[in-house]
């Protein structure tokens, strides 16, 4: 009898894609640690979307008890504990790689897998993708220019805008800006792009989150939120009529506020999200609340999908140290969206 409950309750959880991201980096080591665990039992059904040897290969080297199964299509399978179904698209198995190097071969790997969980998102064979780490120099090397994960997903499903908000402890930040220098701010942020990100703050807080009337606070570029002009005019020139025009639609946004004082209301409660302007000035506060566990949610698209808050670590790949929390995050809220949205 409890056999038969226990196949019910996991044919109703959601069914997941988890993409390995780069063979050479930790992400297979942190999917084996996080499904060899119970926390996902009762989360939802999982497939790992990589290749297969490299994953018979991580359990077998951090002495696992857990089997790879081999699948050769999304069907959900019997569950069955201590196993795990491994759904691999590569047309030849990868030729031997050096863990913690880039190269184009992982690289053209880890898109492989992105896109086979793109494709059985957006056909509903799957109810999201949850991404293991990709690096950068890999993707590029194998000829995928493209910044990382966010980008390439929105334009896999043709989404009209997407963004990146990540998600830690009780702050929801969406960003105008992510992986660009310093010294190019004052030019890349336009009025536009920061009403893109409260639209997608919006979005994110109402649909996903099923917050009816969220509060956004909207962070100042310069200290003071620029004092009237005496330390900048972002305020004045673009963050500001940004922030209007979002209320003028209904959105409970904020002027511009200083982000020194701004991220620690948001902590205490007075904002349900946060529009943070570059990646430092959200990561930060982000991290000292919930590093290792903070997770990636990319807004916007036709499909779910969330993924880890870190990169490929190749400094402590094969060395049994990567933390499984933020993956074990990112397929917990993955599982949460995939079952209150419509």
């Amino acid at each position: 009898m409890k056999s038969t409950s226990a196949t019910t309750i996991s044919a109703r959880l959601p069914l997941l894609g988890i993409t390995m991201g780069d063979p050479a980096g930790i992400g297979p080591e942190v999917i084996a640690k996080a499904v060899a665990g119970r926390r996902l039992r009762n989360v939802c059904h999982p497939i790992v979307i990589g290749s297969f040897p490299v994953m018979e290969q991580t359990i077998k080297a951090l002495n696992l008890k857990l089997k790879a199964l081999r699948v050769d299509s999304h069907e959900r399978q019997p569950w069955r504990e201590g196993t795990v179904a491994v759904l691999d698209p590569l047309e030849q198995p990868l030729k031997r790689f050096t863990q913690g190097v880039a190269a184009a071969a992982t690289g053209a790997a880890s898109v492989a897998f992105i896109k086979k969980g793109v494709e059985l998102a957006q056909i509903g064979c799957i109810d999201g993708i949850v991404t293991a780490p990709i690096n950068k120099e890999a993707i590029n090397m194998a000829g995928c220019c493209y910044p990382g994960h966010t980008e390439l997903l929105a334009d896999l499903t043709r989404a009209k805008e997407s963004g990146m908000m990540i998600i830690g402890g009780p702050l929801r930040i969406m960003f105008v800006t992510t992986h660009v220098a310093i010294k190019d701010l004052p030019s890349l942020l336009t009025r536009a792009k920061i009403e893109k990100a409260i639209r997608l703050a919006q979005l994110a807080l109402t649909q996903l989150f099923g917050i009816k009337k969220p509060r956004i606070g909207i962070a100042a570029l310069n200290p003071h939120a620029g004092e009237h002009g005496l330390f900048g005019n972002e305020e004045s020139r673009v963050i500001l009529p940004a922030a209007r025009a979002a209320q003028a639609r209904g959105i409970l946004a904020s002027n511009p506020l200083p982000a020194d004082t701004l991220f620690g209301k948001a902590v205490h409660g007075e904002y349900d999200g946060v529009v943070a302007l570059y990646h430092d000035q959200g990561l930060i506060p982000l991290k000292l609340m919930a590093f290792g566990t903070c997770v990636n949610l990319t807004v916007g698209l036709p499909i779910i999908r969330t993924s880890v808050d870190h990169g490929t670590a190749f400094d402590i790949v094969g060395k049994g140290l990567a933390d499984p929390g933020s993956l074990l995050e990112a397929i917990t809220l993955a599982a949460t969206i995939a079952r209150v949205r419509p």
